[in-house]
């Protein structure tokens, strides 16, 4: 067993989580989206899985986290990638590009783009999931059952509010919590009015 699991394992154990990942073997590449996403402990619940199971992934991170070099080299060689939500900087287009230099590595997002209680989900997963040809996994972190992963691949149709829709069904479905509940949202207008790329 690698370090890395070891790690993963321990500290599931200790949290209590019990864990899934019913997706074909041969996938490839996909987007892994996440929710809810209401703490900073679901960084590393999320990070925990990953290892245990041993899937390449990188994760989108606001760069507000890198304050220091030792968090910047941290996170970089954990898979970081920084996304400056005050600038237009093609990200969509980088990590179409990633997928393609890349082979079964999935890219982590929490598609609420906050831990704070949001309308609207950030539309970067699906351009970049519909862009790179590549399924989205539904990935869920539930603190009331101690539960988290994925049980769903999602392929998107090209028609993104419809997409949505039957995404945020799913997660009803499964009723969900954070650990924060009163910062979740799925709200029942699909409108995209407002929504940023």
């Amino acid at each position: 067993m690698g370090l890395k699991r070891f790690i993963a394992k321990t500290g599931l154990k200790v949290g209590r989580w019990r864990m899934v990942y019913d997706v074909p073997a041969d996938l490839g590449n996909a987007v892994c989206i996440v929710a809810p996403h209401t703490a900073i402990a679901d960084f590393f619940v999320g990070i925990g899985y990953y290892w245990y199971y041993g899937i390449p992934f990188k994760f989108m991170i606001k760069k507000e986290f890198f304050k220091t070099r030792f968090i910047s080299w941290s996170l970089n060689r954990l898979g970081a990638v920084k996304v400056d939500r005050g600038k237009k900087n093609h990200l969509v287009e980088q990590m179409i590009d990633m997928f393609q230099k890349n082979q079964n590595t999935h890219l982590i997002i929490c598609p609420e783009g906050t831990r704070k209680k949001v309308n609207h989900w950030k539309k970067g997963f699906y351009l970049i999931a519909e862009g790179a040809n590549v399924p989205i996994l539904l990935g869920f972190i539930d603190y009331k059952k101690r539960y988290c992963g994925v049980e769903k691949v999602f392929y998107p149709t090209g028609d993104y509010e419809k997409d949505l829709a039957e995404i945020w069904d799913y997660y009803r479905s499964l009723k969900v919590m954070g650990k924060y509940p009163e910062q979740f949202n799925l709200y029942d207008d699909y409108s995209t009015e407002g929504d940023k790329k």
